[in-house]
């Protein structure tokens, strides 16, 4: 289970013995990032720690000087973000990092504060650049082993989103790159290491922009040593020193993160861990017992298998409203889990899934309130409450890299790969009432388009995949008989994180079989339809 967003997390190390963001060891070289405030700064520490490079992504007023000691970095990138450095009280890198000796790379807005405290002007005004553009070379540009590889066509494609621009570059400084308007597209201090690029590398659109961040961290002297086989061997150490001798409890939900949470966990601490399984009802078919089978028979984890359905079906019973659906759930589970694992006795620590986006997010780049999209379900109430400490081996990886976790602890390639399935379960996959008869309608239709996703190979290609069963009921003709029955929507997208989403295109032959399939196996649906909203504007899921 995962920390609420808005949690009071932050990203500064924790004190001994607590499980932290900051690798207090210094046992991997570190990268940091220092965040603007761009909606795409987490595509930066995706795209290091894919070339095996430990980051961390701290926004920028959390960058102190104490903050820079304490975490030493080998090198700093400064990312984009949506202010102007021309307005009064726009942004800034503290000046100790131009004074650290260490090589800086300045992203779009980054480049821009760089030349505004190191001499150079930036303006307003001027035409914007927004999408693809082509970097044009300038004078010198493979004096330096970051450029290594560019420009090997005689010009670079990059995705340019700025309003303002550069205007003149302080001494120390050349121009490497230029594109119709920016000028000074590409700058280099060689002799400081300082680099600044109006573009965003970070983004597949810009082709080599990973390879220019790669050769950044190379010219810096990363080691390349983030590995998930590491990782693992620091986190099983990690969890023993932390827990000791204590008993831990961990929520376990049936998804990836929790119980790539839970195996790891175990393998440091054996039967000291309890897992709690709630069973809310509102799970896919067969879920509840996959689950258990794989923790009790393959891992030999001591688990308590809840089987509270009928109480969370019992308070769901005439609900209509998604927010009350997810503040139910959330009371109830807090309550049933609660209660089931003070039969464990003892325990001091809580184990959750809480991963690095969940971090991020939780520690606001303005400071200022954001507006709440729909409540998450969470167990954030349960350490307060109970008076238990948190074990959270997992809040410095990504979504991708727990996976790899997963299979570097031997977790089933079926179960690590499959797709996120939310924590409030069919409730919200079931917009207006639930009841019964519509969840096993609903589990009875989703499991039939999973087998038609698997069957033609487009699983691993999806994001997310499910049946939602709509509050609406249509006429149909079966045979020579009419029907009155639900109507489904199917959604598939991909994504790289979650945060941003596209419908899946699948064939109309695909589309057709699977609605033929759904009307011909499930009772009760008359009427299949697919879901093409993005996120944004849409969420992934419906409610």
């Amino acid at each position: 289970m995962k920390a609420p967003r808005g949690a009071s997390l932050t990203l500064d190390c924790r004190p001994a013995r607590a499980y932290s963001a900051c690798m207090t060891d210094r046992s991997h070289d570190r990268l940091l990032i220092v965040d603007f405030g761009s909606q795409v700064t987490q595509l930066i520490a995706r795209r290091l720690r894919e070339a095996n490079v430990y980051c961390e992504i701290h926004p920028f007023q959390k960058v102190t000087d104490a903050l820079l000691d304490a975490v030493a970095p080998k090198a700093v990138i400064l990312s984009g973000g949506p202010s102007s450095v021309t307005e009064p009280g726009s942004p800034r890198a503290p000046q100790k990092v131009f004074e650290l000796g260490v090589p800086v790379l300045g992203i779009c807005y980054g480049q821009q504060v760089m030349m505004e405290q190191l001499g150079g002007r930036v303006e307003s005004g001027h035409h914007r650049e927004f999408g693809r553009a082509f970097v044009e070379p300038a004078g010198r540009h493979g004096g330096d082993s970051i450029f290594s590889g560019l420009f090997a066509q005689g010009r670079e494609e990059v995705w340019m989103s700025h309003g303002d621009r550069v205007t003149a570059i302080p001494p120390g400084f050349e121009v490497i790159g230029t594109s119709p308007n920016a000028p000074y597209a590409i700058i280099a201090d060689t002799d400081r290491h300082f680099y600044g690029v109006q573009f965003h590398p970070e983004v597949h659109h810009t082709p080599n922009g990973a390879k220019l961040l790669e050769n950044f961290t190379w010219l810096a002297g990363f080691r390349g040593d983030w590995t998930m086989g590491a990782y693992k061997d620091e986190a099983i150490r990690k969890i023993r020193e932390q827990v000791g001798d204590a008993k831990v409890i961990c929520g376990l939900s049936g998804g990836v993160d929790s119980s790539v949470a839970a195996v790891l966990i175990h393998e440091a601490i054996g039967d000291q861990l309890t897992c709690v399984f709630v069973d809310h009802g509102l799970m896919r078919l067969g879920e509840a017992d996959e689950v258990v089978g794989m923790f009790r028979d393959h891992y030999n984890i001591p688990l308590i298998h809840a089987d509270e359905s009928e109480l969370f079906l019992g308070a769901l019973d005439g609900v209509a409203d998604p927010e009350e659906k997810r503040k139910t759930i959330g009371r109830l589970f807090i309550d049933v889990f609660d209660k089931h694992a003070r039969e464990v006795g003892g325990a001091k620590f809580l184990a959750q899934g809480t991963l690095y986006p969940d971090v991020i997010e939780s520690v606001s780049f303005s400071g200022g309130p954001s507006v709440t999209i729909k409540s998450h379900h969470n167990v954030g109430g349960l350490p307060e409450k109970m008076g238990l400490k948190l074990v959270e081996p997992l809040r410095e990886l990504f979504k991708d890299e727990v996976r790899a976790l997963g299979r570097e602890l031997g977790l089933p390639a079926s179960f690590v790969g499959r797709h996120p399935f939310p924590g409030p379960g069919l409730a919200i996959r079931c917009p207006g009432e639930i009841t019964r008869d519509k969840l096993e309608i609903l589990r009875r239709a989703d499991a039939v388009y999973i087998d038609q996703i698997r069957k033609h190979g487009l699983y691993d290609d999806i994001w997310q995949a499910y049946v939602a069963i709509l509050p609406v009921r249509t006429v149909g003709v079966m045979g020579d008989g009419r029907t009155y029955d639900y109507a489904c929507a199917l959604r598939a997208v991909t994504s790289v994180d979650g945060m941003t989403a596209d419908y899946y295109p699948f064939s109309h032959a695909f589309l057709g079989e699977t609605a033929n399939r759904i009307i011909n196996e499930v009772t009760g649906i008359n009427r299949v339809t697919y879901d093409i909203t993005s996120k944004p504007p849409g969420t992934i899921e419906w409610e």
